[in-house]
């Protein structure tokens, strides 16, 4: 009943326009500005050249100053800047003209604590293994040789020790490597703790729980050289696209499609999105994974300091990989590059950190008339753009998705090592599961904040929640079948913290109350929110007062420059001041005004065999969905294509039938 496509009807592809050149004032700083910002705050007399510098990004262009730059007026280009010194208190927060090469702003955040720079959680390792109080620990438990002795730097936090208040604190936790290349998460030294000062070196105190269990010692290697030889690998699957790819890029601008942005780069939040636009029409003025929370559900032998935010702490963009061509992603690639401050100012490239490619999305449309036998299909297609970086023992990959039907969706996948503890074989403790015999694995969650700086079709927007309500039986609803869906403005920021509830299916929507589509409502995006996630952590406990965004699933709030992070500008060792659940207490207006959407989700991991050596990935996420924003689906008059490399399988080099018309 299928009719094929006549081949006359069918288009050749082409390539996207350029991106408009308004998107590069957007780009991520560069090599050269880097040195430049560098260079201007070492010759400053109050500064000095030994400041040490945590993140160095740019100064982004608030809404305002955005809008008047895309109607013709200038955009001075400037850098913002995280310093501190080993000697003195406190963060320097400055800002740099690139124009003009001089710090144009500056403000001192006397109790603050920059966060942990990739050079000290290197040094924590050494300083932690030549302390002999250390040593003497090992030794009771029966290593001798230090070399193996594995030391992981652990933010942390704040839990009220006299001696740790104004320092930066790791408190760490240990395994032993047992041959070179060997998987040392399988071999806890359990209830060893470390307690350090991460800039001064200083190893306060040495915690040597009494009572715990022995070091397990059997092997669980995953690198290929400790492993039987593999089964024959299946045979070849190549992504091909012979006429190349369709998408343009400018830069860190791109254009696939009927979208155009721009890709940004910063070393806390490493992957961001700008100005993202369909068909001109910007939906998007800016989308980043602003934090990553891990709390660790277990009391015993120090794991209740576990509690690490990777992004505010350690920072994504620091840990991002140079990705590998054929490995990370498959098919036509292009590759941008990444560069980030070190510890002294010095520029740091990262090749090869962001992905851009194509990938097939399955079946976008179909509808098959069985009146008339004609079906009607279309195949989708995602431009793809990534990143994976590595936190200690788990790996991060980050991917946004744009489709032909307007919607943007956001996938976290991670893996990695999951983190490990010992335990006396048969007998684990109620807070972890028991993944191999005397090895242990807590029970954890892995909760992510997005911030989305919205524009949906301009400035002025609001969030409206949508519940839907069974209505009772009645004279009116006779056979009890009545369901409808109900809608509240969320005016201000204490009434738009909000929770999933999935009894009314509550969703929430993005409008433009000044554009109205052609029905008469709002033009809208719906933020599709599949995993949002209860948090199982106290909220006045410590760890919980630090992690406050955890507490709902969204927040909105008018945007502010300076209000970047949802635990706050400051996260190390920090007591939560300033992350969202008190910055939503000025219960501003957030309603038809530049607003910022933040999103919760993420994952609840009761650890299983299966996620050890190393973890399958899992997936969290969202998306952003049109939601009368067109008229009608955009995909609908897609140019008709056929695959013509496809074949079956039994008759190899026959071209396949096509069921699209």
């Amino acid at each position: 009943m299928n009719h094929a496509v006549d081949p006359a009807r069918i288009q050749k592809g082409v390539a996207a326009a350029p991106p408009p050149a308004s998107l590069r004032a957007l780009a991520p700083l560069s090599p050269t500005e880097i040195s430049a910002v560098v260079a201007a705050v070492k010759a400053d007399p109050a500064l000095g050249p030994g400041v040490l510098f945590e993140n160095i990004d740019l100064r982004e262009p608030t809404p305002a100053e955005y809008r008047a730059y895309l109607d013709g007026k200038t955009l001075p280009r400037a850098a913002r800047v995280n310093v501190n010194h080993l000697d003195r208190p406190g963060v320097w927060q400055l800002i740099v003209s690139l124009d003009g090469g001089a710090i144009i702003g500056r403000k001192h955040f006397p109790t603050a604590r920059a966060g942990f720079m990739v050079e000290q959680m290197m040094s924590v390792e050494v300083n932690v293994k030549n302390d002999p109080r250390f040593i003497d620990a090992c030794r009771k438990r029966g290593i001798s040789d230090m070399t193996g002795v594995i030391v992981d730097s652990w933010s942390g936090g704040n839990f009220g020790y006299v001696e740790e208040e104004g320092r930066l604190i790791s408190h760490t936790f240990s395994w032993l490597r047992v041959h070179e290349f060997g998987n040392y998460y399988a071999h806890p030294i359990e209830g060893l703790n470390a307690v350090i000062d991460v800039k001064t070196g200083e190893v306060l105190r040495i915690d040597d729980h009494p009572d715990h269990p022995p070091i397990p010692m059997a092997r669980y290697d995953y690198d290929p050289e400790f492993l039987p030889a593999p089964v024959a690998p299946l045979k070849p699957l190549d992504i091909v696209q012979p006429e190349g790819v369709s998408f343009t890029v400018d830069g860190h601008a791109i254009a696939w499609d009927k979208w155009t942005l721009a890709i940004g780069f910063t070393p806390r939040e490493g992957l961001v999105l700008h100005d993202i636009r369909y068909d001109g029409r910007s939906v998007v003025r800016r989308a980043a994974v602003a934090e990553l929370v891990v709390p660790y559900g277990s009391t015993l032998y120090g794991h209740a300091r576990q509690n690490i935010f990777d992004v505010g702490e350690y920072g994504f963009g620091k840990l991002t990989n140079s990705l590998t061509l054929g490995c990370d992603c498959l098919g036509t690639i292009h590759y941008l590059d990444a560069h980030v401050n070190g510890l002294q100012g010095e520029v740091v490239t990262i090749e090869k950190a962001v992905c851009i490619h194509e990938e097939d999305a399955g079946v976008l449309t179909k509808h098959w008339d069985f009146r008339t036998g004609r079906t009607v299909l279309h195949r989708g297609r995602k431009l793809v753009i990534s990143s994976i970086c590595t936190v200690g023992n788990y790996e991060y990959a980050q991917y946004w998705y744009l489709d032909q039907a307007g919607e943007i969706e956001f996938e976290m996948k991670a893996t990695g090592i999951v983190n490990t503890n010992a335990c006396h074989p048969g007998q684990p403790d109620k807070y972890s599961v028991e993944i191999q015999p005397g090895l242990g694995a807590p029970i954890h969650q892995h909760i992510f904040c997005a911030r989305l700086d919205m524009a949906v079709d301009g400035s002025g927007n609001s969030v409206v929640e949508t519940n839907s309500y069974m209505e009772p039986t009645s004279a009116t609803n006779p056979h009890g079948n009545a369901f409808y869906a109900e809608e509240t403005v969320l005016k201000t920021e204490l009434a738009a913290a909000r929770r999933a509830d999935t009894s009314t299916h509550r969703s929430w929507k993005v409008v433009n109350p000044n554009k109205l589509n052609h029905v008469g409502k709002p033009v809208a995006y719906k933020l599709h929110a599949p995993n949002c996630v209860t948090p199982m952590i106290q909220d006045d406990g410590p760890s919980g007062i630090r992690s406050s965004f955890i507490r709902n699933h969204i927040w909105v709030t008018p945007f502010n420059e300076n209000e970047r992070y949802p635990a706050g500008e400051f996260v190390a060792n920090s007591d939560g001041k300033d992350a969202l659940a008190e910055l939503v207490k000025q219960d501003r207006s957030v309603e038809n005004t530049d607003i910022v959407l933040w999103h919760s989700f993420g994952l609840h991991h009761v650890v299983r065999p299966e996620d050890f050596p190393v973890q399958p990935c899992i997936s969290c996420g969202f998306s952003l969905a049109p939601a009368g924003f067109f008229e009608m689906n955009p995909a609908s008059n897609l140019p008709l294509t056929v695959n013509g490399a496809s074949v079956l399988a039994k008759e190899a080099g026959e071209g396949a039938g096509c069921c699209c018309a």
